[in-house]
């Protein structure tokens, strides 16, 4: 696998009394993609909402176990959860935009965590928007609300405000859900490249996406994962019988 990124170690979700996720342990690479797939409620976007915290502001949520980013469990009580949340980026189903200006979108981050230079926030801004495929579509109208853009450039947008802030992990929890057939291929288009330089957590429905897009799957069912492996074996030789039933639709 190379180098790890993340690693989740015997970790439980409970809401309540209700335990959604069930001693899940799975390692994350450095450079690439992973997919969470299973039937709705199997617990994989609660997990990935674990991963940068985000279940924190969920009340009555616990969360038991540990994620280890190199030599550091997340969990524990004297994690910085803002500086973890610049390390591990989050995009969302639908495109959530804030109601600024498609600059002040991506330079929001970077200001907020200290950058106050206007020239080294235009560096950051074309960056990232260049790196979200972007770049052209708005870098004459930098200034107007990013709520004028498409669905499909807003959803490219959130994308660039993560990368903005450096992160070394995206989490993305159905990202094209919400999207047309063609603004869904540009995404999937930018996952491909984003890859290239960080680990990429993605929660998808779309059994077809997680075998375009990803190296390994984890299938989730039940809060537990029945099976994890590369990408390319899952889809062709799973080795659990649940995996292969989800995999044919027979259930899901």
């Amino acid at each position: 696998m190379g180098e790890i990124a993340l690693s989740a170690k015997d970790l439980s979700v409970y809401y309540g009394e209700h335990r959604a996720v069930k001693n899940v342990s799975l390692d994350f690479a450095a450079k690439g993609v992973t997919a969470l797939i299973g039937p709705s409620g199997c617990g994989k976007s609660t997990f990935l909402r674990s991963l940068n915290r985000m279940n924190d502001l969920i009340p009555n949520c616990k969360v038991t176990g540990e994620i280890w980013i190199r030599d550091r469990d997340i969990n524990s009580r004297s994690t910085d959860v803002v500086a973890l949340r610049q390390k591990i980026g989050m995009v969302w189903q639908r495109p959530n935009p804030f109601h600024k200006s498609i600059y002040e979108n991506i330079a929001f981050g970077p200001r907020y965590h200290g950058i106050k230079n206007k020239k080294q926030l235009d560096e950051i801004v074309e960056q990232s928007l260049t790196k979200a495929a972007l770049w052209e579509e708005t870098k004459d109208r930098l200034h107007k609300s990013a709520l004028a853009l498409s669905g499909g450039q807003q959803q490219r947008l959130c994308i660039a405000r993560s990368i903005a802030v450096k992160p070394d992990i995206i989490l993305m929890d159905e990202p094209a859900s919400a999207l047309d057939p063609v603004s869904t291929a540009k995404v999937e288009e930018l996952i491909s490249e984003l890859k290239q330089e960080f680990c990429i957590v993605i929660v998808t429905h779309n059994m077809y996406q997680a075998a375009r897009v990803s190296e390994k799957t984890a299938f989730f069912l039940h809060g537990q994962v029945v099976e994890y492996d590369s990408t390319d074996k899952m889809f062709t030789d799973p080795q659990k019988a649940e995996t292969s039933d989800y995999i044919s639709g027979r259930f899901g």
